[in-house]
């Protein structure tokens, strides 16, 4: 099976690259793997303390995968699964890339702020030469009806 590997963050632009995501998934028979990392300067804290917000850190990261999960499963019929990583964006995403042979395409949403289109996308886009499977980059101001004609 193919999946498509979608980056959960904060960003506004992460609920397009989700819709894309399970849309094409549902279209061609994939899979979706959603992408959480957690940057490594959130633990330099005590070490008891740093293990507390590492939990609360992954806690945060499981209630927001659940309702991407459960629009996926009840309006696409997809069930994403979750991975969950510590470290530096970039080098984790292309660690997972290369750790799991059935992720086909890495999917990143876009900003839409004058600054571009955002540091992720930004740095994938430097390494994509090195990374053995395509990238798509979904504008974040795609419309829904949009996303739904494309897929």
């Amino acid at each position: 099976m193919r999946k498509f590997l979608v980056v959960l963050d904060d960003s506004r632009e992460c609920l397009n690259a989700m819709r894309f995501a399970a849309m094409r998934a549902a279209h061609t028979g994939g899979g979706v793997a959603i992408l959480s990392v957690i940057p490594p300067d959130e633990f330099n804290h005590w070490i008891g303390v740093g293990e507390v917000m590492r939990e609360e850190s992954r806690e945060r990261i499981q209630a927001h995968f659940e309702v991407f999960a459960k629009w996926m499963r009840d309006r696409q019929g997809v069930d994403p699964e979750l991975v969950i990583r510590e470290g530096e964006a970039v080098p984790e995403i292309i660690a997972q890339v290369k750790e799991d042979p059935e992720i086909g395409v890495l999917v990143l949403g876009a900003g839409t702020d004058k600054k571009g289109p955002g540091p992720l996308v930004s740095q994938m886009a430097r390494s994509s030469g090195s990374l053995p499977i395509p990238i798509t980059i979904v504008p974040g101001d795609l419309s829904k009806e949009k996303l739904e004609a494309i897929t």
